[in-house]
């Protein structure tokens, strides 16, 4: 249902903004500024506070702008959840297949966490939209240029975990087509104009490495 706009979400920047620990009240003020980086996809994890209401509210005010969606996902009740706040994007720290067809079943995207081939083919033939290639920092880019190898060529895939952005040409040259930013984007707490700085320092980031791989 929503693959098509997830898709051209990610041409705008292909980076997924991670919300870990944001707070309702000041979801917003952090959405916009990271709307107006360039970047079009923010996941909400679950273990955040009142994770529904801010995943609602980023939903409600950036509705034709952006793809928002929960992290962290590990239950099916979980998925409902998502789906009742108006989330379209479930991504997960792992591999569970009964996870990523209740997603698609539910017309959501669905980014399963994986660490293996193993962990890949089985989340590709579930359905999954795309891969989250996690722990990004302990797999490790040679992991990632070796996935490459055995891979169908169209799976999108995203190291997330410890990711800066100079650690991203490395990724990008293994074969990233994107990537998921967590604490080096946003900290609880954080004040939104270091938020808008991060993202910007990320969006320009990734552009400077497109046109040079281009």
């Amino acid at each position: 249902m929503w693959h098509e706009l997830f898709l051209e979400s990610l041409r705008h920047a292909p980076l997924i903004a991670i919300l870990r620990g944001v707070v309702p009240a000041e979801v917003l003020e952090q959405g916009q500024v990271i709307v107006d980086s360039g970047i079009r996809v923010i996941e909400v994890p679950l273990n955040s506070p009142e994770p529904f209401d801010s995943i609602a509210r980023l939903r409600q005010q950036f509705s034709s702008d952006c793809i928002v969606g929960a992290g962290t996902v590990t239950s099916l009740a979980a998925v409902r959840e998502v789906a009742k706040a108006g989330g379209q994007l479930i991504v997960s720290p792992h591999c569970d297949p009964e996870i990523i067809r209740a997603a698609r079943d539910s017309g959501l995207i669905c980014v399963p966490g994986v660490a293996t081939p193993t962990e890949a083919f089985v989340a590709l033939r579930a359905g999954a939209s795309a891969l989250k290639l996690f722990p990004a920092e302990l797999i490790g880019v040679s992991a990632l240029a070796a996935f490459r190898q055995v891979v169908p060529p169209a799976t999108l895939m995203f190291p997330v975990g410890g990711l800066t952005p100079e650690s991203m040409l490395a990724y990008a040259q293994a074969g990233a087509n994107g990537f998921g930013l967590g604490s080096a984007l946003y900290r609880p707490g954080q004040a939104v104009g270091e938020t808008a700085a991060k993202a910007a320092r990320f969006v320009k980031t990734w552009r400077s490495l497109a046109a040079s791989l281009h």
